[in-house]
């Protein structure tokens, strides 16, 4: 096979349909549930503005307030989408849940549930966090960034090293052989720190240097298109942000992302693996605090008259 043939479209591989699905899906949930939330924020924007003691003045204070008709149906759906988060940490456990779709699939979905269920809390509380709810709240904050965090690093991890590194070598090997970007333009974009100060860095800057890395990444790519494009097409791609019309260009310019994109991975594997060992274990008591806490919550607001 030869390093032309190894760098096959995506299009060209059936396998890369059903990534494109689940890309959409969850692309058309996330828009869907952006819409809603954008629509519910202008709604109830004037509502959310005031104060507590001029809140039941307003006419849309039975619907919005927690326990009003909105609110409280925001409650249990928050609740209900946190519920389902744990879904994806029972499937590694049930045999059965394992046979269906792929793990980073689930991982995505987990994800998306994770960021949707603080929004409908913080609509259901009408953006008031006191007391015990104020605390689950932001309990459940921290699950949803550490879930980010975390969706970050599995990103990270290869899952088939070996196949990583001899991608590598066909991306150089590729872009050793291209005329249509000089070497010394392409430098920028595989400046990596020496393997010895990663090893000797905190883990906290691993992290940043990592997220820096991927950061930066676009502007690099983005300078190498400009380099090579017309006044016109600068606009019409952002500031070359946006891929251009020219398809050779396009072509090398994805070789040197996977081969930066690589580069990294291999680079921060060990201490990546590392920071995703420690984020299971801050990750996982969030999760558990939450759920009692909002097990708590809905204990009381029963009590006292509230649902």
């Amino acid at each position: 096979m030869t390093a032309h043939t190894a760098f096959a479209p995506a299009e060209a591989v059936p396998a890369a349909d059903p990534e494109k699905r689940h890309r959409r899906v969850v692309m058309a949930i996330s828009i869907l549930g952006l819409a809603l939330a954008l629509g519910l924020a202008l709604y109830g924007a004037d509502y959310y503005r005031l104060s507590l003691a001029e809140r039941p003045f307003s006419p849309k204070h039975h619907l919005l307030k927690p326990g009003g008709v909105v609110g409280i149906d925001l409650g249990f759906l928050g609740v209900l989408l946190f519920c389902a988060i744990f879904v994806y940490p029972l499937r590694k456990k049930w045999g059965w849940l394992q046979r269906l779709g792929q793990s980073k699939h689930w991982l995505d979905f987990h994800v998306v549930l994770g960021i949707a269920a603080p929004v409908c809390i913080a609509f259901h509380s009408s953006f008031k966090f006191s007391g015990l709810a104020g605390i689950a709240f932001w309990v459940m904050m921290a699950v949803a960034i550490s879930g980010l965090i975390g969706r970050y690093l599995y990103a990270q991890i290869p899952r088939r090293v070996v196949a990583g590194e001899l991608s590598l070598k066909v991306f150089r090997e590729l872009l050793q052989h291209q005329k249509m970007i000089r070497q010394s333009d392409l430098q920028p974009l595989f400046r990596f720190p020496a393997p010895d100060k990663v090893a000797d860095w905190p883990l906290v800057v691993v992290l940043f240097r990592m997220l820096a890395s991927d950061f930066s990444r676009p502007f690099h790519i983005a300078r190498l298109r400009v380099r090579e494009m017309e006044w016109k097409q600068v606009f019409t791609t952002l500031g070359g942000l946006l891929p251009g019309q020219n398809v050779q260009l396009e072509w090398v310019i994805g070789l040197a992302r996977q081969q930066a994109v690589t580069s990294k991975r291999t680079l921060f594997l060990s201490r990546a693996e590392q920071i995703f060992r420690l984020w299971h274990v801050i990750h996982r008591p969030f999760s558990y605090a939450f759920a009692i806490l909002a097990l708590l919550h809905i204990v009381v607001a029963m009590m006292l008259g509230f649902i």
